[in-house]
């Protein structure tokens, strides 16, 4: 197996680095926060048809995903497409992310498109570009470069999240002509800082062409069904996904909703909040990094299983943190910032070693189908996840909901628990 050149891997690591501004400035800090409070608000500050309509926007476009995810990765395989593909869902993310200037209060349905089509179209782009992971390096390399690549996401979105904090303000009514330009701002950022993966990542494999696109769909869906009929035979990917599944519903929640909770719950001052970006991003990037070295020198397996471990420690410790505030006799928002770093360390972590296994584990020749399956899981999960905990805050508040995360990373551990350890540096697949 070669070795790609350095160059080669920083430009697939900067598209993580380049995306991550539009998960953190749109989904996790800024906008999700504005279209709670904001946009959708609430006289009587009660944000739960706001968390709702947060939830089922979300949901909505990972169902996008679910349904074209799969075909995408066949016919990328099957054409060597990938850069094509990418290149595509980076110019829809782009417009659809500057477009969000235009949603002004009231204006909930523009916003709720737009946060469909946009998420849809990054989403979907995650997924195009972690199909080129396993040809970047030997398989005891994925780890690293995993990681590494995690880690540069981290990076980026300090970079972003803190100009636009210090530019842009705090989230609020009164403040909203300023902070209604974290779209733009998002878009720009992506599409500057992403270049570089389009000018030194290579695609390769040899690209087949039909003669219409109806062709390639219907051979598309050929691949696809070939390959679900497949993961019966191959127990291990099988076992991955599902529990993948779990894992990724509780992340894609507490991602949406984190800052929402520490507004809405904690009722944290200003300075809290950024602190709490701050926090949050430096553990994750050195979560990435560590736990990605130890990946190679251990196996992804039980650093994926470990992860889960301490993310239901940290669930449990957010949920209860206006309690432990109390009994500490310490303000709760502080305390919130120290269990934010423990999940910070695991966000990057669970994530980077769960796509380190993909890529230990998909056959050559459906790399990019098995990826496409892999982004399937998680955006799957993610509808069940974010529908789940808008209905259950709806009902009983958010503080009680994010006790869901808990149950779900306890049922990814105990999938998991079913997987083959390959070992430090191992492939698991290689034949098609």
């Amino acid at each position: 197996m070669h070795k790609a050149e350095r160059r080669e891997i920083l430009g697939w690591a900067m598209y993580d680095f380049a995306s991550q501004a539009y998960t953190l400035l749109i989904i996790t800090v800024i906008f999700g926060d504005l279209f709670t409070r904001v946009i959708v608000g609430d006289a009587a500050n009660d944000y739960r048809l706001g968390n709702l309509l947060w939830s089922l926007s979300l949901a909505a476009s990972y169902l996008l995903v679910v349904l074209t995810g799969p075909l995408a990765g066949a016919i990328m395989d099957f054409s060597a497409a990938r850069k094509r593909f990418l290149f595509g869902s980076y110019a829809l993310s782009a417009v659809t992310t500057a477009l969000l200037y235009f949603v002004a209060p009231g204006w909930v349905w523009l916003g709720v498109v737009l946060i469909i089509l946009s998420n849809f179209a990054f989403s979907m782009g995650e997924a195009f570009i972690a199909s080129f992971l396993p040809d970047l390096g030997p398989p005891e390399a994925l780890g690293r470069i995993s990681g590494f690549g995690w880690a540069m996401g981290y990076l980026g979105g300090l970079l972003a999240t803190a100009f636009a904090l210090a530019v842009l303000g705090e989230v609020s009514a009164e403040n909203f002509d300023r902070v209604r330009w974290v779209g733009p701002f998002a878009a720009a950022f992506l599409l500057l800082a992403a270049l570089p993966t389009f000018l030194w990542l290579q695609e390769r494999g040899r690209g087949r062409r039909l003669g219409h696109l109806r062709a390639y769909v219907i051979m598309g869906r050929r691949r696809v069904r070939r390959t679900v009929k497949a993961l019966g035979h191959r127990r291990d990917l099988g076992v991955l996904l599902l529990s993948v599944f779990f894992a990724m519903a509780a992340i894609y929640i507490i991602i949406a909703f984190t800052f929402i909770y520490g507004a809405q719950v904690i009722r944290w001052d200003e300075s809290v909040r950024v602190t709490m970006f701050v926090i949050v991003q430096i553990t994750a990037a050195a979560g990435a990094l560590g736990f990605g070295h130890l990946q190679d020198r251990l196996g992804a397996r039980r650093v994926y299983l470990a992860t889960l471990v301490l993310w239901m420690l940290a669930v449990g410790l957010i949920s209860l943190t206006p309690w432990l505030g109390h009994r500490l006799g310490v303000e709760g928002q502080h305390v919130f910032l120290v269990v934010g770093a423990l999940a910070g360390a695991c966000l990057g972590a669970t994530q980077s070693a769960g796509r380190t296994l993909v890529g230990l584990m998909a056959p050559a020749g459906r790399v990019a189908e098995c990826f496409g399956f892999w982004g399937v899981s998680a955006k799957a999960a993610a509808i069940l996840g974010l529908v789940a905990v808008g209905v259950l805050q709806a009902l009983v508040g958010l503080q009680l909901s994010i006790l869901l995360c808990m149950v779900l990373f306890g049922l990814a551990f105990w999938v998991g628990l079913a997987l083959e350890d390959p070992g430090p540096g191992r492939r698991v697949a290689h034949a098609p």
